[in-house]
C-alpha cells in the first residue's frame, strides 16, 4: 500500500523524491519505495523526512507511534509542569525571548500577560527580529466567533475579545516591521503555545478556567520525539487559516 501522507508532504513541502533522497543521503528509488510501496524508513531517516518537510514522523508512518524508542525521546522533552502560567517566572520569559537565535512563535487569544509582565515585551521581540530572528505572532480575532465563546466558558462575557482587541492596539507598532508577521486567527485553542527555538511552553486550557489558571508544559525539543513536533504541526495549522493581520 503507498504512503499517500509520505507523497503528498513531499508535494506540499515543495520538494521531489530526488531532492527527499539527497537531503536524507540515500538513493532515490529507496525515497521511491518508502511512498509507492508504503515501506517504513529506519528511525534516523523518518526523523529527517519529518524535519525536512515539517510534519511529525508519527504522522506520516502512524505505526511507529508507540516505537519504544519514539516514546522514550518524548518523555524526556519535557522539562518541567507548572501548575499554572504564574509559576513561570519572569526572568524566564525574558531570557527566552532575549536569547532566541532562529524563532519566536506565539500562539494565543489574548496573550496580555506578556505586555502585562514582561517588562519591554515589543522592544524585546523587535530586538529578536532585528538580529536575525523569525517571529511570528499569532493571536485572537477580536470579531471572531472563537474568543466570544471562550471568553464565555471563562465566565467574562465579551471580555477577551476585549482583550484581543487590547492585544492588536499593543502590537500595532510591530506590524510591517522586517522579519516580524502576524496574523489573526479564529480558532478553537486547546492550548496557548509560545515556542522559542527549540524550547516551547504549552499553556493548557481547560473549559470555564482561565488559561492563567492552567497548567504549562515546558517542552525542549529532542530529536525524535514527539510532544514538541505535536504542538508545532498544530501551530502550523492554525497559522495557514489565518489572516494577515493589519
Amino acid at each position: 500500500m503507498s504512503n499517500e501522507r509520505l507523497r503528498a508532504a513531499i508535494t506540499a513541502g515543495g520538494q521531489s523524491v530526488m531532492q527527499v533522497a539527497e537531503h536524507i543521503g540515500v538513493d532515490r528509488k529507496t525515497v521511491e519505495r518508502w511512498v509507492t510501496s508504503g515501506r517504513t524508513p529506519h528511525r534516523a531517516h523518518r526523523v529527517a523526512v519529518a524535519q525536512l518537510l515539517g510534519e511529525d514522523d508519527a504522522f506520516l508512518w502512524p505505526d511507529t507511534a508507540t516505537d519504544a524508542r519514539a516514546v522514550s525521546a518524548s518523555q524526556a522533552e519535557l522539562v518541567e509542569i507548572y501548575p499554572n502560567r504564574g509559576s513561570v517566572s519572569i526572568d524566564t520569559w525574558c531570557s527566552l525571548l532575549d536569547h532566541a537565535a532562529e524563532a519566536i512563535d506565539l500562539l494565543a487569544f489574548a496573550g496580555s500577560f506578556l505586555h502585562d509582565a514582561v517588562p519591554d515585551f515589543d522592544e524585546r521581540l523587535l530586538a529578536a527580529a532585528r538580529r536575525g530572528v523569525r517571529v511570528r505572532l499569532l493571536f485572537g480575532d477580536p470579531q471572531g466567533k472563537a474568543a466570544l465563546r471562550r471568553g464565555e466558558e471563562e465566565g467574562i462575557g465579551d471580555l477577551l475579545s476585549a482583550r484581543c482587541r487590547l492585544t492588536w492596539n499593543y502590537l500595532s507598532p510591530l506590524l510591517g516591521a522586517q522579519g516580524v508577521e502576524a496574523r489573526q486567527h479564529d480558532t478553537t485553542l486547546y492550548a496557548s503555545t509560545f515556542r522559542f527555538d527549540d524550547t516551547l511552553l504549552a499553556n493548557t486550557h481547560t473549559y470555564g478556567t482561565a488559561a492563567s489558571h492552567s497548567p504549562v508544559l515546558h517542552l525542549r525539543r529532542v530529536m525524535g520525539g514527539r510532544l514538541f513536533a505535536t504542538y508545532m504541526t498544530s501551530y502550523e495549522r492554525v497559522w495557514d487559516r489565518s489572516v494577515v493581520a493589519c
